[in-house]
């Protein structure tokens, strides 16, 4: 469903995970994913406690500190990928207890930004793997577009897609203003892949909240209507760009002002 919705990766440094969800909920979100940001937040114990504080609120997808672990999940190393599974384990058992359906997977990084030559035969192979272990647990596997990562071009998903056909994708707008690349290009790569949007404001090449940036967004989701999307927008800034939670609020509120206007509902 197309609503407006939060990230507790928006309220990291000022809260702790477990405490994010009153002030979601008075803020008027529904929907939620949640950032869990260290091996402590990955434990069952952690996530059962998480299971109780969620204050009604829907849980769409779980984000961990994505290089922890995932990049080893392509590791030639058999018992360094056994551990990064095992991590990823944890982190999937406690999407399952909060509900979620969606897992936001960044994978492996591009050191020093330098392209890597994918041979996307073998690592969409890997990928599907990945996305099998998900299942496990009922959730989806969303490789999320991100500019210092192997997705930080629009091609790299239609050719992982090629060879993996479970995989989804979760589409950052930040991330893709942060590369060469138009964000209409990921739009029409991911399509109906899309599981995930995350939401944030750039301007002059640096984040901000969306409410002051100069990103068209009435006709971003036109675009993402159009395109056949219908997954929860989800606000995810970084707690610097903000001061007060009445910040939050009124970015939020902008937001759905501009997805009624792409709907013709105002």
């Amino acid at each position: 469903m197309m609503e407006i919705g939060l990230s507790t990766a928006s309220l990291f440094l000022k809260e702790d995970v477990e405490n994010t969800f009153k002030i979601i909920k008075k803020l008027g979100c529904e929907v939620v994913e949640v950032f869990l940001t260290t091996f402590s937040e990955y434990k069952k114990e952690f996530a059962d406690m998480l299971a109780t504080r969620t204050e009604g609120l829907r849980i769409h997808s779980v984000h961990s500190l994505n290089q922890h672990f995932e990049p080893e999940l392509f590791n030639m190393s058999p018992r360094t990928v056994r551990d990064a599974e095992e991590l990823l384990r944890e982190v999937l058992y406690c999407g399952k207890v909060l509900g979620a359906s969606n897992y936001t997977f960044h994978g492996q990084a591009r050191l020093k930004n330098k392209p890597y030559n994918v041979s996307f035969p073998e690592f969409s192979r890997r990928v599907e793997h990945i996305c099998s272990i998900c299942a496990e647990y009922d959730i989806t596997l969303c490789y999320e577009n991100v500019s210092w990562t192997l997705f930080s071009y629009p091609e790299f998903y239609t050719r992982l897609k090629e060879y993996s056909k479970s995989v989804r994708c979760t589409l950052d707008i930040k991330q893709a203003m942060l590369t060469e690349y138009p964000v209409d290009e990921y739009i029409k790569t991911m399509g109906r892949d899309i599981n995930t949007v995350h939401l944030c404001g750039v301007k002059n090449g640096v984040t901000c909240m969306p409410i002051d940036s100069d990103f068209d967004f009435c006709t971003f989701f036109e675009k993402l209507l159009r395109a056949g999307v219908d997954a929860p927008l989800l606000l995810e800034v970084y707690s610097a760009d903000y001061k007060t939670y009445d910040d939050l609020a009124a970015s939020l509120d902008y937001l759905r002002v501009c997805l009624l206007r792409a709907k013709g509902e105002m």
